[in-house]
């Protein structure tokens, strides 16, 4: 194995995602070889340098494996909520315990979440760069007018910026079925709070070309080698 950033190996062991690492090592709580790194370039080679994570020794993942959880309402994605709320890692015990959350899901919000140790696999799937597109479906209180949905589908100016265009379909019973490539914090909800209508319940459905189906609300299940080639595909890694 060749050297590797800092972060990518941790990400790639399993100890945090890419976000989390990075800062992780800024906060000081990783050490190579005994001394702390903050350095975001810093590199290593696995097969002789010593990493620590917040103390623990971290080793090196052998076997990827990826997850697919049905979020329900209520769970926090974290691995400790200070609150004492449920995560979506009480529910996947007894998972492996190297698996991370791919992305988020907020508080209130339900459906399709992947679980992974595959750094890579996760960070793809993650970065905007890639351009992997969710849907979602959201009810709300009452109908977007032609207008509003129009500005939707064109872009929303949030607090952190214009949002990508999206692509919005009319569902039955004051719901909307939404397309977006982008990851901004609660960025669904944000939209259609921009627009004047309160969402009253968000699913996310599908991730890239993997469908949530008919998986129970907070059960979870390993995904099949063809859904896995797929993800792959999906982000110009090898299946």
């Amino acid at each position: 194995m060749s050297s590797l950033r800092l972060q990518r190996f941790l990400s790639q062991a399993g100890a945090a995602s890419r976000r989390k690492a990075e800062e992780s090592i800024r906060n000081g709580e990783v050490s190579v070889n005994d001394v702390t790194v903050r350095e975001m370039g810093f590199k290593l080679d696995p097969r002789v340098d010593r990493v620590r994570f917040r103390g623990k020794l971290v080793k090196v993942i052998e076997e990827k494996r990826t997850i697919l959880l049905h979020k329900p309402a209520g769970v926090v994605v974290t691995k400790r909520d200070p609150e004492g709320r449920k995560t979506v890692y009480d529910l996947v015990r007894p998972a492996d315990p190297s698996l991370n959350a791919v992305g988020r899901l907020d508080y209130d919000s339900e459906g399709l979440l992947l679980l992974s140790n595959d750094g890579d696999l996760a960070y793809r799937l993650t970065h905007p760069s890639f351009e992997v597109e969710k849907t979602y479906h959201v009810w709300v209180d009452r109908p977007l007018n032609p207008s509003a949905l129009k500005d939707l589908e064109r872009g929303v100016d949030l607090e952190e910026g214009m949002t990508a265009p999206a692509r919005i379909k009319i569902l039955p019973g004051l719901a909307y079925a939404v397309k977006i490539h982008e990851g901004k914090k609660r960025q669904v909800r944000r939209m259609f709070e921009a627009a004047g209508l309160k969402v009253k319940r968000l699913v996310r459905v599908q991730l890239g070309p993997l469908p949530l189906k008919d998986l129970p609300s907070g059960k979870w299940r390993a995904l099949t080698p063809a859904e896995l080639s797929a993800l792959r595909r999906a982000v110009k890694l090898s299946p």
